[in-house]
Parts: structure tokens; C-alpha cells; sequence
């Protein structure tokens, strides 16, 4: 139980609060309740209450894999060996290090909760921009799970493969641009001291 003190830390669950329920999740709670009231005066009570059910029934399906996608990138993030993607990610390996992160983007399983947790993993370890992109840009247009539980049951494997090879240079191009691109990359948790590029 001494591994579970932090619990009872109060700033632990003011800092826990304040990152949960920041400007970002008020903001949105507010626009849902605006739209909600649009909903209702517009539309009357029963178009409000299926709209309000179907809500719930989404939240419920979509709070358990968030969470267990969440956990999965704690592990990971703990397991991760920082160095070793720290120069995987470098400048210095050129085009085989935006192609590693493009092939690791593609076969990420999951949606974005687990992508975007997995992304800032990378860049709090130290991966550079350049990587981050393409593997983001690779998740986005050449995930193999969606390929294969959207792409060709709807539209057929013909479709699928020519959308792969429209797609297939875009994450590479992505990384070297934003390569190029005079910004400091600096992701949310990192300290302000601590600046990727």
C-alpha cells in the first residue's frame, strides 16, 4: 500500500484536477451543454433524450478503451529505452529514421488515445520532430487495422490499394518538411527548459 501514497498527496490530485478539467474540458463541456440546449429547443424532449442516450451509450463504450489504452502507454512509457529512441529519432539517421517511424505508425493498432499517448512518449524521449510526424501521418493514412476493418470490407481491396499508394510517400514527405520548418517542438508535459527540435 506504501507504492500508493501519492493518493493522498493533495497537491498530486490539484495537479491530477487541474490537468484533467482544464480550460480545454470546460470549453467543451460548455459547447456540448450550448448545443444540447440547441438541440432541445429546436428539435423538442425525445430528439433530446435519444441524442442524450446515444451520447452515454458512446461514452460508456469509448471510457473503457481510453482507459486501457492510457494504461498500456504508461507501460510503455516506463519501459521505453529513451536513448535508443532518442537516437532513433535523430536528424543524423536521415530518411531510414522517417521510414522506421512511418512503418512503426502504420502497424499502431488502436485509435487516437492510444497513437497521440504513444507520440508524446516519443518526443518526451526525445525523438525528433521530423519522426514524430511520420509516425503520426503514417497512424493517420496507412494504419493497417483501418485498411483492413474499413477499407476493404466497404470499399474493396482495389479501393484500398489505391488509396495505400497515393498515400504510401505522404509520411515521409510530412517528416522532411516539418523538418524544415523553423518551430521548437516542445511537447505539453515537457518542462519549458526542455526543448526538442
Amino acid at each position: 500500500m506504501g507504492h500508493f501514497g501519492f493518493l493522498k498527496d493533495p497537491l498530486w490530485l490539484k495537479t491530477l484536477f487541474k490537468e484533467a478539467f482544464g480550460g480545454g474540458f470546460f470549453g467543451f463541456l460548455i459547447f456540448a451543454v450550448a448545443m444540447g440546449g440547441i438541440c432541445y429547443w429546436l428539435r423538442g424532449y425525445d430528439i433530446f433524450y435519444h441524442a442524450l442516450i446515444d451520447d452515454l451509450v458512446l461514452i460508456s463504450k469509448t471510457l473503457p478503451r481510453v482507459m486501457v489504452a492510457m494504461s498500456v502507454a504508461a507501460l510503455v512509457w516506463v519501459m521505453l529505452p529513451r536513448k535508443y529512441v532518442s537516437n532513433l529519432g535523430g536528424r543524423q539517421v536521415g530518411i531510414s529514421g522517417l521510414i522506421i517511424a512511418a512503418l512503426a505508425g502504420a502497424i499502431t493498432p488502436g485509435g487516437p488515445s492510444s497513437a497521440y499517448a504513444l507520440l508524446a512518449m516519443l518526443g518526451l524521449s526525445g525523438a525528433e520532430r521530423g519522426a514524430m510526424v511520420s509516425y503520426i501521418t503514417a497512424w493517420a493514412l496507412l494504419g493497417v487495422q483501418r485498411i483492413l476493418l474499413w477499407d476493404v470490407p466497404f470499399l474493396g481491396v482495389e479501393f484500398a490499394l489505391l488509396r495505400i499508394l497515393c498515400c504510401l510517400p505522404l509520411p515521409i514527405i510530412a517528416g522532411l518538411v516539418a523538418r524544415r520548418l523553423p518551430f521548437k517542438l516542445v511537447i505539453k508535459a515537457q518542462k519549458k527548459n526542455e526543448v526538442s527540435d
